[in-house]
């Protein structure tokens, strides 16, 4: 999808030649990028686009100034996307809360390719940073607005005139677009557009990078046409600590606001052309020993669960010398069939430099799974020099792709290999692209070894590569083991997010984690509910809800690398201005999706649907649409009402049809892919959910999907056999 969405932005790129701007020689049309520099996704979104969606060519022409160009015969299929002039301004604003950031971006954007008497669909593209999450987009054209919004698939009130959207969805992982239907030539869209993403952290900076590079092309044409840029980013942090800005690389921001745990930083200028750059920001929190704080909010009156939030940030410090836990790793590597090409070709590059990175006391050991198993050595191997370079070459040899998957086998081989692990940290490092029949039976024999096991267990370190496998099994695996799971749904990121886990699985600094708190409140849930250790590379943050009183000062216990006893004591804090709901919202309804995944538990379904619709995250459970407001028509409809009413009074209860609804694909990863799976179909191909990726529940509205889309087909054919008919008549 994302190689014929570029291709047909370089076609629309060609197309757009047709549109004449006068005789000003400073015009000149949009320049396609040379050759030399194109890849098969060169014209893919760096910044929030538009771009006309042109199925016929012959629209194609200046709204305001027609050129009378000669007519083009045929159709563009797929349709060519030609990128729309952004005019006047655009404004990004970035809140940043611990871990997370939430982007809006207003701006305007001109269809002025398309002929003042014709129409076409517009469709908005967005990228978004790491682990980015849409939450609303707003669109405004002449009379006529529209906005996204979630509904639950298990309730039926409102959906009777909902019509499937042909396009729409994640392009690809960070990725989101949206078809904005039937644009009159030279219209102007306002858009606000609104996500959030994680914030990145290493060695105690946390570092924002906001997809904001611009292409020439959407400079709008003409010497007078003003151009502004503005920037508003707001800092907050739990700590009364002072925050220190590291790097601004992107943009002149200066500072406006500056509080003890906060501060405020903006940029506007006039500018003779677009953003050439992303917005990057690094800041860090000055503190040198481990710390924490929690941060307590009331339950809103809409609230569906009346219990108090709470969530705890808990921070290594930026002290460099302190003491990681010492290692025995062993590597669990898929190399069935699917993982073929470039994809086993960058796992191996990244084993290899996850190797290199192995102190000299670390052990380790490599399982290489298909439907077999292959093992580098049966006992694990000090990392020296000698022992790294025979498992590189033993990588070489023997991760060829092919063959089944079969995850049982190889995990119980290297928690055996595990059970005698003294005074390290022992870890499992898992990673796959495939979703297998007896996960929840795993999951059964992690918990019970965990329940039954030594007083530091292995952890689970998971890596889950593209949509066909289950990451809520991944999930759930790390969850029980006190791991960490991570999803490379690009398969063209596998390497850095492959070496990103691990670098967080090799810098243990508190592990066996507990709060005590269990004994001043009632109904606690904390989330994820075996605490992971914290690593020196990035904050743990933790969320939950609980009835009673929080007490001012509780402790928070662990073991250190030198296997010590740890005890910090923790204050709450002030939730000042911070949202701590939808700060922890996404990943609360992930931990909460995997624990329904694995217990059936359609009650917990239910709560994490209405968690989504509360707080705007999508979920499994949830699907997007889009709402259509007709201002014209509805005037039209209520004047019509006055003079029908005198004679026939409308039906109490009756819907204005001055609004329509259009039902976006399903946003969610699902629940794993076992056909293609068995078929070895590579990540990253061609897919649609299969049935078998789907909760029994969810079937029907995959047939309702199905069903209209098979109507659409015939339909259009249907009236290209009339078309035949009346041209032999």
């Amino acid at each position: 999808m994302a190689e014929e969405f570029s291709k047909s932005v370089e076609e629309g790129l060609q197309l757009s030649k047709r549109v004449y701007f006068g005789n000003d020689r400073a015009v000149s049309p949009p320049k396609p990028l040379p050759s030399m520099l194109k890849s098969h996704t060169a014209y893919l979104p760096t910044a929030p686009m538009l771009y006309a969606v042109i199925h016929d060519p012959s629209i194609v022409d200046n709204p305001d100034v027609p050129s009378y160009q000669p007519h083009v015969h045929g159709k563009c299929d797929p349709p060519a996307l030609i990128p729309l002039h952004m005019i006047n301004a655009v404004d990004l604003t970035a809140n940043c809360y611990l871990d997370t950031a939430f982007i809006t971006v207003a701006a305007t954007w001109r269809l002025h390719c398309v002929s003042g008497s014709r129409r076409c669909d517009c469709r908005i593209a967005l990228p978004m940073g790491p682990q980015g999450s849409i939450l609303g987009v707003e669109v405004s054209v002449h009379r006529k607005s529209y906005s996204t919004q979630l509904i639950d698939m298990e309730d039926n009130n409102g959906k009777e005139n909902v019509t499937l959207a042909q396009d729409g969805g994640f392009l690809k992982a960070n990725v989101f677009t949206l078809t904005i239907p039937q644009i009159d030539g030279g219209s102007n869209l306002s858009v606000k557009i609104s996500w959030s993403q994680k914030i990145q952290c290493c060695n105690d900076v946390l570092s924002l990078n906001v997809p904001f590079t611009f292409p020439d092309f959407v400079n709008p044409v003409g010497k007078r046409m003003s151009k502004k840029e503005k920037i508003q980013i707001n800092l907050n942090t739990i700590t009364d600590s002072e925050v220190l800005c590291k790097t601004i690389i992107s943009h002149p921001l200066k500072e406006v606001r500056r509080n003890a745990g906060s501060k405020g930083f903006s940029y506007e200028s006039n500018v003779l052309s677009w953003s050439k750059n992303d917005f990057s920001f690094s800041h860090a929190v000055s503190s040198s020993q481990i710390n924490g704080g929690v941060l307590l909010e009331s339950a809103s009156v809409d609230d569906f669960d009346q219990r108090e939030m709470f969530c705890m940030y808990l921070s290594p410090g930026n002290l460099q010398s302190r003491k990681v836990f010492r290692k025995d790793i062993i590597f669990v590597i898929d190399i069935s069939g699917s993982m073929r090409g470039k994809l086993i070709d960058d796992t191996k590059n990244a084993l290899s430099a996850a190797l290199s990175k192995l102190d000299p006391d670390d052990s380790f050991s490599i399982i290489a799974f298909n439907g077999e198993m292959y093992v580098f050595s049966t006992s694990m191997e000090l990392a020296t020099k000698d022992a790294v370079e025979r498992a590189i070459e033993w990588i070489n040899m023997n991760f060829v792709a092919g063959g089944d998957t079969n995850i049982l086998h190889p995990l119980n081989t290297a928690i055996e290999m595990l059970s005698g692990a003294r005074s390290s940290i022992p870890i499992i490092f898992l990673v796959t692209d495939g979703t297998v029949e007896d996960e929840r039976q795993i999951c059964d024999m992690i918990k019970n070894h965990m329940i039954n096991g030594e007083s530091i267990s292995p952890r689970i370190y998971t890596l889950g590569i593209g949509s066909f496998c289950n990451h809520y099994f991944l999930r759930t695996l790390a969850m029980i083991s006190r791991g960490q799971h991570d999803a490379a749904l690009d398969v063209d990121l596998v390497e850095p997010q492959m070496l990103k886990l691990f670098d967080k699985a090799s810098s243990l600094v508190l592990a066996n984690i507990t709060m005590d708190i269990s004994n001043d409140l009632n109904e606690v849930e904390i989330y994820p509910a075996h605490i992971p250790d914290l690593s020196s590379d990035c904050p743990l943050i933790l969320s939950g809800r609980y009835k009673g009183s929080f007490p001012e000062v509780f402790e928070v216990k662990g073991v250190l690398a030198e296997f010590s006893s740890f005890v910090i004591d923790v204050t709450i804090q002030k939730a000042k201005d911070i949202p701590v709901q939808r700060v922890s919202a996404r990943d609360q309804i992930e931990y909460l999706t995997a624990q329904a995944w694995l217990s059936k538990d359609k009650q917990l379904e239910q709560k994490i649907a209405k968690l989504s619709l509360q707080t705007g995250f999508s979920s499994e459970y949830t699907r997007m649409t889009i709402l259509e407001n007709d201002q014209l028509k509805k005037v039209k409809e209520s004047d019509g009402t006055k003079e029908v009413s005198k004679k026939s009074p409308r039906r109490k209860g009756a819907n204005v049809q001055s609004q329509r609804m259009f039902l976006l694909p399903h946003l969610g990863i699902g629940f794993g892919n076992l056909t293609a799976t068995a078929e070895n179909t590579p990540p990253g191909s061609e897919e649609t959910r299969a049935p078998d990726g789907l909760y029994p529940d969810e079937q029907p509205m995959c047939n309702y999907i199905d069903s209209g889309l098979r109507w659409f087909r015939m339909l259009r054919l249907h009236r290209l056999l009339c078309r035949h008919m009346l041209f032999w008549k």
